[in-house]
């Protein structure tokens, strides 16, 4: 560390007062006060902590459990020198000051500063992020709410079919696309698709640019015995799948929306890189996007939620971050080696997904993928040790500005 600190401050955070406590280099409590959490009470805040450690803001490093939020930005916008720890580690250096496990906010605050003071090499310094990954980053969990949001309004739509109108599930894995929203809406009923006519149905499949069905195959399925129902099942089903259908075709278009932003944003990205060596290298974003399984919102996660460990290549920081490295516990002879629970949840998701679709694309990671199944691994063990020599390939890419080169492995299999 390179900076003179002159004082340390902890800020227990809430959702309306924030609890900050300043110590100086030697451990003196030099003050305490609770702050109200809005834009007059942050910024008396950051005053109130210059003036009381009698220093300017770079002098004066900060301690807080959250990586991110208003409180982080305004202290970081003022020049504070902020780390960030992990609330359970927080709870362990609790244990110094209170082995009973007693708990309070002016506690918790001294505890942040003093554990800063003493040891400040088991905090994270943060750094200010830029402003399109903080976009990316909100439009990645964006797109994700909007899946997430469309799939269960799609086993709603498939529960309601299920009950009165089975075929149309055979016509099309994805029953939440457009185009067989639309179809539903030509034949909302068995009794109604023995009227409709093929060229009706040619011009909507052609529309949508459907090739792997005909219209006569679609009528086909459509016209099967039709299930018996009781009076009114019908009419009650085609009521609750109208108001799913709107729902379905606003998320549909605001998913498309997400989705092209992400690349927007991911493109720009391209264009934030000024240092000079960068002339002779590949983009970042470029490199990521040449490695296989990585697609659009696999780029987006990697970029909007590891973009620090990233940027330094740290491997370990990401095999951590994104769950890959395992967990082990050894006690005298015994040794016990578990999945790491404690990680970003939508990295790991984006990572095990990276696996996955590499396993498919790429013959070499589909023969590692088989050797680790041969040896008994189970299935997401396989992907997770997948997933590591995937991270690594990618730490070592980034680190000398290379784009992914799938002879280059059968180049070096015909070497040896």
């Amino acid at each position: 560390m390179t900076e003179a600190i002159k004082a340390y401050a902890g800020v227990d955070w809430a959702s309306a007062a924030h609890q900050v406590c300043v110590l100086d280099a030697g451990g003196k409590l030099l003050g305490e006060h609770a702050f109200p959490h809005d834009g007059q009470g942050l910024a008396a805040m950051a005053a109130w902590i210059s003036a009381t450690a009698v220093a300017e803001a770079p002098e004066v490093a900060v301690s807080i459990e959250v990586p991110h939020g208003p409180i982080v930005e305004t202290l970081m916008e003022r020049g504070f020198v902020v780390h960030a720890i992990n609330p359970k580690q927080a709870d362990r250096f609790r244990d110094r000051f209170s082995m009973s496990g007693a708990k309070d906010d002016r506690r918790d605050a001294l505890v942040l500063a003093d554990g800063l003071r003493t040891d400040r090499h088991c905090f994270r310094r943060l750094e200010p992020v830029d402003a399109k990954v903080i976009e990316l980053r909100e439009w990645s969990r964006i797109a994700e709410d909007l899946q997430g949001e469309r799939q269960r309004l799609v086993n709603r739509l498939r529960d309601q079919l299920w009950r009165y109108y089975p075929q149309m599930l055979d016509i099309t894995p994805d029953l939440g696309t457009n185009w067989l929203l639309d179809l539903w809406v030509l034949a909302p009923t068995p009794a109604k698709a023995k009227r409709l006519r093929e060229t009706t149905v040619a011009k909507l499949l052609k529309r949508a640019q459907i090739k792997r069905l005909s219209a006569a195959q679609a009528l086909e399925i459509l016209r099967r015995m039709p299930v018996a129902v009781a009076p009114g099942a019908t009419e009650a089903a085609v009521a609750h799948i109208r108001t799913l259908i709107e729902r379905l075709h606003l998320l549909n278009r605001q998913l498309k929306e997400a989705h092209r932003s992400l690349d927007v944003l991911s493109n720009a990205l391209i264009g934030e890189e000024t240092e000079p060596e960068q002339a002779r290298k590949q983009h970042d974003v470029t490199i990521l996007r040449s490695l296989p399984g990585v697609g659009r919102i696999v780029l987006a996660t990697l970029l909007a939620e590891a973009s620090e460990p990233l940027r330094r290549r740290d491997y370990q920081g990401l095999r951590a971050l994104s769950g890959v490295a395992p967990v082990t516990k050894r006690s005298g002879k015994q040794i016990v080696v578990v999945m790491r629970q404690a990680c970003q949840v939508r990295l790991r998701t984006a990572v095990y997904h990276w696996a996955r679709v590499a396993v498919m694309q790429d013959p070499h990671t589909r023969t590692r993928y088989a050797a680790l199944r041969k040896r008994g691994q189970p299935h997401g063990q396989a992907l997770r040790s997948v997933a590591n020599r995937l991270l690594a390939m990618a730490c070592a890419m980034l680190s000398s500005g290379t784009l992914f080169d799938p002879n280059r492995m059968s180049q070096r299999q015909a070497a040896a």
